[in-house]
């Protein structure tokens, strides 16, 4: 039953997209730092083989099918309070996340028994990333279909959202190689003590960014389902294992993750190690906001005409390519490097430009199918596939610079840099390819049925 007059709230706005900017751009501050840094300070500050770095952050994916699935229930069934039952949420839990963050790059550990070090970063990152990073990004990617009912807005949030991600990953993915490495004997070594104070000051700045989120995003959207009639968790896996668009979703992010967590991540090996240039990986992210805000001026556009999916199919074919060529000419200079890299970053952007659109349509069409909104819980299993392609991206990772013999002592030997290339270019290609497949073949809410379903719901509510 609707608790609220949707007309006596303030009317979507500016300030909604820059609130929900905030979100993400908070969230990104530990997000963008794990995924991109967190392998190479165990290997390189904490000596910790890269096999077993990347076999915790497997495990803790596997923790987070219950924390996700969990915290989206508890989503579902929190009570409405006067600024909604998602936003609470952004406030109680924006500390907490912040300070787990900070806790796992302590690099006075460097020099403690492995046993500690590894039991340490198991610890820290469980509890940063299963529980705390849970329980502030479930309510808050649920949050964005109780903003707005518009398919015009919520793509908007989208937008907003990726810009989000972008500025931050911009801060970090520059501001780190320029203030974390030393350089010594024409090699870049990352600075442990330093890195340590960076990961300090994301961590204030993500609260601060919350704090925005909370207090600029309006939820208008205000529906309670009576607690009695929530389903158990049983039946909501028996109902997305059915629903075709939530799973071909979910595996369209779990592969989009494995190209953009490893091109993230990699990045850290390819510019200090393979072309010793960390300047250049600081202009290559500029290069990649810059190609992320092409594609925040074209998405909105060619989605509107096109269809969300439709265009990023075709992105995503590009972006492969790209990362083909890159694999099989291997470019001396690392500006040309960068400058292919750029168009993979635009391809990418694309999609993730629309990605959070396209869940909502999802929550849309299983509203349709299931008679009810469980925005939280549909969130949520989005939100553990998005840890499965954190945890495959760094498992692979891991696992492939173990396989070519990389260590904090063979960091610069000739065959382990030829494979870092090798596993920089060709991964993300795979994954770009599989996500155009999945797109293009599996993903049913193509833009005429998408279109449909909004005529569907807009008639549903205008007559409740």
């Amino acid at each position: 039953m609707e608790i609220a007059n949707e007309k006596s709230l303030p009317k979507f706005g500016i300030k909604d997209k820059l609130g929900y900017l905030f979100g993400d751009f908070g969230n990104d501050f530990t997000f963008i730092l794990s995924s991109s840094f967190l392998l190479k300070f165990y290997t390189d500050v904490m000596g910790v083989a890269p096999w077993i770095v990347g076999l915790i952050m497997t495990i803790a994916r596997f923790v987070d099918a219950f924390t996700d699935v969990t915290m989206g229930r508890i989503c579902d069934r929190s009570r409405m309070t006067r600024v909604g039952k998602f936003k609470p949420w952004i406030r109680r839990m924006c500390a907490p996340v912040a300070i787990a963050s900070f806790l796992i790059y302590q690099s006075s550990l460097a020099d403690a028994a492995m046993w500690i070090r590894v039991t340490w970063l198991s610890v820290t990152y469980i509890l940063w990333g299963s529980i705390f990073y849970t329980s502030i990004n479930i309510p808050y990617g649920s949050m964005a279909s109780s903003i707005s009912r518009e398919p015009s807005d919520r793509q908007s949030l989208s937008t907003f959202r990726s810009i989000g991600s972008t500025l931050a990953g911009v801060i970090v993915g520059a501001g780190v190689p320029l203030l974390a490495y030393d350089t010594a004997e024409g090699a870049a070594i990352l600075n442990g003590p330093r890195f340590t104070l960076i990961a300090g000051i994301f961590s204030i700045l993500a609260v601060v960014c919350y704090l925005l989120c909370y207090y600029l995003t309006t939820e208008r959207v205000r529906t309670v389902t009576p607690h009695e009639e929530q389903p158990g968790v049983a039946t909501l896996l028996k109902r997305a294992a059915k629903h075709r668009a939530l799973i071909s979703i979910i595996a369209a992010s779990v592969v989009m993750l494995l190209a953009q967590l490893t091109m993230q991540s990699m990045a850290n090996y390819v510019y200090p190690n393979y072309y010793g240039n960390v300047t250049a990986q600081s202009v290559s992210t500029f290069a990649m906001m810059g190609g992320m805000f092409l594609a925040a001026g074209v998405a909105k556009p060619l989605s509107e005409r096109f269809g969300k999916a439709e265009i990023s199919t075709v992105a995503s074919v590009l972006a492969a390519a790209v990362c083909i060529l890159l694999f099989i000419f291997r470019p001396s200079s690392v500006w040309v490097y960068v400058a292919l890299n750029c168009i993979s970053w635009l391809g990418l952007g694309v999609f993730s430009m629309v990605s959070w659109a396209l869940i909502t349509d999802v929550i849309d069409d299983a509203e349709i199918r299931n008679g009810r909104r469980e925005d939280g819980s549909i969130y949520a299993l989005y939100s553990f596939a998005r840890k499965l392609g954190q945890a495959l991206a760094a498992g692979l990772s891991g696992g492939l610079l173990s396989l070519i013999g990389y260590s904090d002592q063979t960091a610069f030997d000739p065959g382990v840099l030829a494979g870092i290339y090798t596993i920089s270019t060709l991964l993300p290609a795979v994954g770009f390819a599989l996500l155009a497949v999945v797109l293009r073949f599996w993903y049913p809410l193509q833009k005429k049925k998408v279109e449909e379903n909004v005529r569907i719901l807009k008639a549903k509510h205008s007559s409740s």
